[in-house]
């Protein structure tokens, strides 16, 4: 390929990309400036997209992408390829409904790839979601959600509590988060009923509707270090855990990353006590109980009083029950 078709093809990128994320669309004198081309350029490069199934529209001088019909083309090597049946994988684990759009991005995973065992796993496993159970609400949930996070759209919710409370609010969505503890998804959103930022559980949104009210997410936000001391998705007051782990459990433990805060410290009888900071002990309290006997909680004192009481309350269950 000579230079000047590579300039071409990496100009005719560039615009797909900044008229994709235009949402209100761009005029031709913005795209000539951002690409040091002329206008005549420009309306050469738009009938070149639009010939090549790019779907472009035009409005009042402005031209945009029509993003519910846009298919954007992605080319991987093998291990790429890998990497992403990896993480479809853990997908089908964390889905516990039938997602179409999940359906329909792993087919078309696997389609874009040569016939190896790579693509034929990516398409079983989109086959295993299908067979799911379809939760038309949620994925209306998720559809609404999704819109309003990519176009920066206020939305008016109604949510349920974990306590059954049910309360109407608006909500600007910053981020799309899935849970690492369940199969769940959450939107962290800037609550103005709290006037606060808040994470919400997208299965306990009862009734959603997108706004014409736009919002800015601020420039200082980073949704990442908001979540670095989470366990999961929640956020709250960061506290200090210790864990003691016995036996086959301290071997296993030793084997993974199991939070960025970890301290694994092993003790002379083979046992290991490990130390986290996280942000609160919500959602790392099942993760502690999944260990049954083989973890003992050292601190803080509250948690460790709360395992005690499950423990007892196990210990009741089964004491009380025959074979």
């Amino acid at each position: 390929m000579s230079d000047r078709s590579q300039s071409k093809a990496a100009r005719l990128r560039r615009i797909e990309h900044l008229l994709y994320n235009a949402t209100g669309g761009l005029r031709v004198v913005d795209l000539a400036e951002r690409c040091g081309v002329d206008r005549r350029t420009i309306y050469r490069d738009l009938t070149a997209l639009e010939e090549m199934g790019v779907p472009v529209w035009q409005h009042g001088g402005r031209y945009g992408i029509e993003r519910e019909t846009y298919l954007s083309t992605v080319q991987l090597n093998l291990n790429e390829a890998v990497a992403l049946f990896f993480a479809a994988r853990l997908l089908s684990h964390h889905s516990d409904e039938h997602n179409p759009h999940v359906v329909s991005a792993l087919q078309k995973l696997a389609a874009s790839l040569p016939d190896t065992t790579v693509s034929t796993h990516i398409a079983r496993v989109a086959d295993l979601i299908r067979a799911r159970a379809r939760r038309t609400e949620y994925i209306r949930i998720l559809e609404t959600m999704t819109r309003a996070w990519a176009d920066r759209r206020c939305v008016d919710i109604r949510y349920r509590a974990m306590n059954g409370e049910t309360t109407r609010r608006v909500i600007e969505p910053y981020l799309l988060e899935v849970a690492r503890s369940e199969p769940a998804s959450y939107v962290i959103a800037h609550d103005r009923l709290r006037g606060a930022l808040r994470t919400f559980k997208l299965e306990r949104i009862e009734q959603a509707t997108i706004l014409d009210e736009t919002y800015a997410i601020p420039e200082d936000f980073d949704p990442y270090a908001h979540l670095a001391s989470a366990w999961s998705v929640m956020n709250e007051t960061e506290v200090e855990v210790r864990l003691r782990f016995t036996g086959e459990a301290a071997r296993r433990v030793r084997e993974s990353v199991w939070h960025h805060s970890q301290q694994v410290i092993d003790r002379s009888d083979g046992d290991c006590d490990m130390i986290l900071r996280v942000g609160g002990v919500r959602e790392i309290r099942q993760w502690i109980l999944s260990w049954g006997g083989d973890v003992e909680v050292l601190a803080p004192a509250a948690l460790r009083e709360d395992i005690r009481q499950q423990a007892r309350r196990m210990a009741a269950i089964y004491h009380a029950s025959s074979p």
